[in-house]
């Protein structure tokens, strides 16, 4: 990716404007944490971006800083108050990670009268040649009709290649799409974008004498490295795990340490038609469904926790979701994803 092309992508999607403190945020391996080749990528990337920012601020007259910290280890965990403070004080927060920060960043970014904008993103060099390029008024487009289809449905079926079903209760949320916007104050993107996504209707306490409890039930099947672990899945938490193997009883022992993490905290669907599967969590998941569990409340659900987890089942990925059918209230479905691929037709 050329120079110039890179300028004219940062120009369209974050919008750096003179005047404004943006900030770079990178963590880092440290102690029993390790470093891998990729990561160090993502953080070549990042020094490389940083640099090219500061050569446009030169120019234009806003100021560029980086701020490293020592990642949790875990996706979505606490960051510190200090990092917190920084970024409250930046216009643009491009927060390059390991261990994903959007459940910190995210609430940020919403607070009334904040004034900071922010996109958290892992960078491989494969994604200047795929999502970097995608057309994003046209990912814009097809994010946007999945957000406005998930408000509509108020629950999702999915069949996974595993054979396993899992119904989603979609009542009483509000879906929001990730549209490769980070123009403005308030807003936030996970970078490569192009996805709509919601909480599942949760029964939490304070809904579940008006609603009932959440109908999100089924089986939830995940491939770790080989090994086949289903998560049995009844009023939207993990109350079981069928599996014989190390992982499931690592798995059994990560969920008892803490019961928030069982909560089923996100469905979603890819919509970045140049997005491919490598194994990156941050591109994966615009290819096509993920479902996560663990804190659904930096997104309009109602359950906290220590962490967020995305699983990806798109085409290509060791499991997928075969169909995805949306149900709405007057009985209609929509079969948005058929063969474990978007159905893009539905979306022009």
């Amino acid at each position: 990716m050329k120079l110039e092309e890179k300028i004219k992508m940062f120009n369209d999607i974050f919008a750096p404007k003179s005047g404004e403190k943006v900030l770079f945020l990178i963590d880092k391996p440290h102690g029993d944490i390790k470093d891998n080749d990729g990561w160090k990528e993502s953080r070549g990337m990042a020094n490389e971006w940083y640099n090219i920012f500061k050569e446009m601020g030169n120019k234009r007259g806003f100021s560029v800083d980086l701020m490293e910290f020592k990642t949790s280890g875990m996706h979505n965990a606490p960051i510190s108050k200090d990092i917190i403070d920084t970024i409250k004080k930046s216009n643009l927060v491009l927060a390059v990670v390991e261990y994903s920060v959007s459940s910190s960043l995210l609430p940020i970014c919403f607070t009334k009268d904040n004034i900071t904008r922010g996109a958290v993103m892992y960078l491989e060099k494969i994604m200047e040649e795929t999502v970097f390029k995608a057309n994003y008024a046209e990912v814009k487009k097809y994010a946007i009709a999945i957000e406005n289809m998930l408000n509509k449905a108020i629950g999702a079926e999915i069949i996974f290649s595993t054979g396993d079903n899992l119904f989603i209760d979609l009542r009483n949320r509000v879906a929001k799409s990730d549209r490769g916007d980070c123009t403005k104050k308030g807003q936030f993107i996970n970078f490569p974008s192009g996805e709509g996504f919601t909480p599942p209707y949760e029964g939490a306490s304070d809904e579940i004498d008006q609603f009932g409890p959440s109908k999100t039930r089924g089986i939830l099947p995940v491939d770790y490295n080989g090994e086949l672990v289903k998560y049995v899945i009844k009023n939207n938490r993990i109350v079981d795990i069928i599996g014989k193997g190390k992982k499931a009883e690592e798995m059994e022992k990560f969920f008892n340490e803490n019961e928030s993490r069982r909560n089923i905290a996100e469905l979603g669907v890819g919509c970045n038609p140049k997005a491919v599967i490598t194994g990156n969590v941050a591109l994966d998941e615009k290819v096509g469904l993920h479902i996560a569990y663990g804190k659904s409340t930096h997104f309009g659900g109602k359950i906290d926790s220590d962490m967020h987890l995305d699983i990806v089942y798109a085409k290509s990925c060791p499991i997928e979701g075969t169909t995805l059918t949306l149900i709405n209230e007057d009985g209609s479905k929509i079969e948005l994803i058929q063969n474990a691929e978007l159905s893009y037709d539905l979306l022009k």
